[in-house]
């Protein structure tokens, strides 16, 4: 682990109704590389928020969000698309692929989104699909997999540009736990190859087994503690 800073937030808040308490309220927090970080906290304690403005999907009406040295306050809506294909990858709870493609050809979308070799992409999905055990799939179709395989092929493509911070919103909430407990040892092992993972999760197991810090958050505040 070195000593850079990948996430950044610095008194950050962020209200979607201005007589409602913010989503999240002053918050600094701050991830270095080689972490893994999980987030915990009820329902609506502002964990999906905070997860949002680390990916340049929402904005903070104060405040600094600051990833892998951008300023996302400062970028416009096209440069923080460019900077989430390049920088960024997410695994979702339900997949998110594209049932009419592929699974090489879900990987290989972020690539092509970024205008990326084509031989040197699909070199690099080749070696995803084959370092996650999936290789024997690449022709397949995400309807014909298993939970477990598509989730494999989610993490694959969240990781298809090299990015910077792996994000994981609640990666285990759609498959069941023989294949959660897979998922978590996958993300403990690229955790373990220097991959930055932040993880939001209501799983405790899921936080104890693949994250080494705990941030837990409550009504919009952080109320901080150490896994290990």
């Amino acid at each position: 682990m070195t000593n850079q800073t990948v996430v950044s937030l610095r008194g950050v808040t962020r209200r979607y109704e201005s007589a409602a308490p913010p989503a999240l309220d002053h918050v600094t927090v701050e991830v270095q590389a080689g972490e893994a970080v999980a987030v915990m906290g009820p329902s609506g304690s502002g964990k999906s928020t905070m997860l949002n403005l680390i990916a340049g999907v929402d904005r903070a009406d104060s405040g600094a969000v600051e990833v892998a040295g951008e300023d996302l306050g400062r970028l416009s809506e096209a440069e923080l698309a460019r900077f989430r294909r390049g920088r960024i990858g997410v695994i979702f709870q339900f997949f998110h692929l594209l049932d009419d493609m592929t699974v090489r050809d879900n990987v290989l979308l972020p690539a092509q989104l970024a205008g990326g070799s084509k031989p040197a992409a699909r070199a690099r999905a080749a070696e995803l699909l084959e370092s996650l055990g999936i290789a024997d799939k690449a022709d397949a179709y995400p309807a014909r997999l298993s939970g477990g395989q598509r989730q494999r092929v989610a993490v694959a493509r969240a990781l298809m540009n090299r990015p910077a911070l792996l994000l994981a919103d609640e990666p285990t909430g759609a498959v069941d736990a023989r294949t959660g407990e897979q998922v978590v040892e996958l993300l403990r092992e690229l955790n373990q190859s220097g991959q930055t993972l932040v993880v939001v999760t209501h799983d405790a197991e899921v936080a104890r087994h693949c994250a080494t810090r705990l941030i837990t958050l409550r009504d919009g505040r952080v109320e901080a503690g150490a896994l290990r």
